[in-house]
This record gives structure tokens, sequence and C-alpha cells, in this order.
């Protein structure tokens, strides 16, 4: 029932987003420690049922946002950003074993901080992955999708 209670705070968080299927009912969103920009960043690969995805350096996983895709710009503020915390870099970004970094850059968000992109896709948290390796957020919407380790939407 726990379970049940935590998925449906989670759409709840989503629809006010605007990035959830609609129908969702709407309390206020759920807190999650999300890490904040630190002097350096790690992107490395895990092993998940979906394939190898990227997570950071403390196993949370990461995801693309589809509409990023064609301007490889962030495109989630204010609600989304909310439940969809950019993975923010200040200072050295490192990869780990498998990746190409040559792949990975950052972008400029409208506050000025820098947020690490591979390929087309700014990377994102999930604030419904209250764990390591979870990916709750896989497909949501259509629009959200663990990244592989070709910088590609894993399941799009």
């Amino acid at each position: 029932m726990r379970h049940l209670r935590f998925v449906m705070a989670v759409l709840a968080a989503l629809a006010l987003a605007g990035c959830a299927p609609a129908g969702g009912a709407s309390p206020s969103p759920i807190a999650s420690p999300m890490p904040a920009a630190g002097p350096g960043a790690m992107v490395e690969l895990a092993d998940s049922p979906l394939g190898q995805i990227l997570v950071d350096g403390e196993r949370r996983t990461l995801y693309g946002f589809v509409p990023d895709e064609e301007s490889r710009e962030s495109t989630c503020y204010d609600q989304c950003e909310q439940n969809w915390p950019p993975l923010l870099v200040d200072g050295e970004l490192t990869v780990g074993e498998g990746l190409d970094r040559q792949m990975f850059s950052t972008v400029t968000r409208t506050d000025g901080s820098q947020q690490v992109r591979i390929g087309n896709y700014p990377l994102y948290y999930f604030i419904g992955d209250q764990a390591a390796e979870e990916h709750n957020g896989q497909g949501v919407n259509d629009v959200w999708y663990v990244v592989g380790a070709d910088g590609q939407l894993i399941g799009r």
C-alpha cells in the first residue's frame, strides 16, 4: 500500500509539471534530495534491466528529455525542473570506463549554471527515483528516457 501511495504521489507531482499523462491529482511535489553543482561531476555506466545506462557517481539514474533533442539545449524549467533536476557541473566532468569523453559537453542554463550533456541530450535526474539505480522515470509521458553509453535514449 505504501508503494502505491508513493507511485500516486509521483504521478501527481508529474502532472503538476505537465510531464505526466493526463488525469493525475495535484498534491505538492515530492521532496527528494538531489545533488547541487559541485566542484566536479561523475558520469558512469551501470547495468540495468534496460541495458547499460548512464548514472552519476552515486549511481543515480540519468535521463534525457525528447523535447531537448533538436535544440540540444535544456527546455525543462520551473515546475518541470523541480521534478526533473538537471545534472549540473561546476568544474571538471569525469566519465567512467566504457564512455567516450568526447561525447560529453555542457549547456548553459538560463540561470548560468552548466548542465552536463551527452550527444543531443542534457542530462536530468528524476525526483521519483528514491534509491541508486532506480529508473522510475523511464518512459514517463513518452518523453523521458534513460540514456545509454552511446548518448541515445533507451526504449524510445
